[in-house]
């Protein structure tokens, strides 16, 4: 298996700027209130995982086509990421994790993951996901973006609030969806140049 780093970090910035004004980050803040955070980390990371590994096997198969091809569907999916982070009016509130505390690793782990497994389908994280594998190392892709999912999960947990008062979301929002929108062109002059 070759890890190439350019591949990981650049899955990791996209992925990383993608996920945090996202509602699971918000999610995780709010479970983390109520819930040992450590477990809460363990159920959202693991809920991440198994999404990358679906991400990126679907990239796998979309990289099996025409390069062409290829680099048309990735330039439409980062065309349509960045349409999706900038489009004004997209305020994600703070979702509530619900009124009572829960304890132990069980309950708390499985309701993390279910609460990422169910919202992340189709999500622009997941998309991003399959989009670079099919043009980038799959394993270099999934290292890059589970890492990146994850840290941001931790970084909600540890340090949300913080964020939260200091650096408006809609700000990472129009950094990540100005560097899908580069993607995007980049992916179109490749189909022209290539």
């Amino acid at each position: 298996m070759h890890l190439d780093p350019l591949a990981i970090l650049t899955a990791f910035g996209l992925i990383f700027l993608a996920e945090l004004p996202d509602k699971t980050m918000f999610a995780s803040l709010a479970m983390g209130t109520r819930m040992r955070p450590l477990y809460v980390w363990f159920g959202t990371s693991t809920a991440f995982v198994v999404h990358v590994a679906i991400a990126v096997g679907a990239g796998s198969l979309i990289g099996l086509l025409p390069d062409w091809t290829v680099k048309s569907v990735s330039a439409a999916l980062f065309a349509f990421g960045a349409f999706m982070l900038l489009r004004s009016g997209r305020d994600d509130d703070e979702e509530d994790a619900g009124g009572r505390t829960v304890t132990g690793f069980r309950p708390v782990y499985t309701t993390a993951f279910m609460a990422v497994f169910i919202s992340e389908w189709g999500d622009l994280t997941q998309i991003t996901t399959a989009n670079l594998a099919a043009t980038n190392g799959v394993a270099s892709v999934a290292v890059g973006s589970a890492a990146a999912l994850m840290s941001v999960s931790a970084l909600a947990l540890l340090a949300g609030r913080f964020i939260a008062k200091r650096v408006p979301l809609k700000t990472v929002q129009r950094i990540g969806g100005l560097c899908m929108l580069g993607l995007a062109v980049w992916s179109v002059v490749e189909i022209f140049t290539g």
